[in-house]
């Protein structure tokens, strides 16, 4: 989580972490996953060169003794939902109805990178 942490704020100091992004209720709990964390980083508002206002990142984890991370997928989210997507699966490529700037998408690639290793 750390390592995570550090990647983003390095990388985009605009960005503020949420370690805890949803709600602590019965519902909530019913969908949780054991295999893996969740993370939010909120911008000061919507950003046209992000397309969204909140990165939702999900880290997806070995089950073993020691965890390691498997993958990621990072949300780009606006009040309307989700806008695009970035997943280690495939060609690592940004999708969605509203992708940002370039720059963003190849610094947010790197971090995959960094954090998960290199592209299959």
């Amino acid at each position: 989580i750390a390592s995570a942490l550090n990647q983003f704020r390095q990388r985009f100091p605009e960005l503020k972490p949420n370690l805890r992004p949803w709600r602590d209720d019965p519902q909530t709990r019913a969908f949780a996953e054991g295999s893996s964390l969740d993370l939010a980083f909120h911008l000061p508002g919507w950003s046209p060169r992000w397309q969204c206002r909140s990165l939702l990142v999900q880290l997806r984890l070995a089950d073993a003794e020691q965890p390691r991370l498997m993958g990621m997928l990072i949300s780009g989210m606006t009040f309307q939902g989700e806008q695009w997507r970035l997943a280690t699966v495939g060609p690592w490529s940004v999708s969605g109805e509203r992708v940002p700037d370039e720059a963003i998408c190849t610094q947010l690639q790197q971090v995959c990178r960094d954090l998960v290793g290199p592209l299959p």
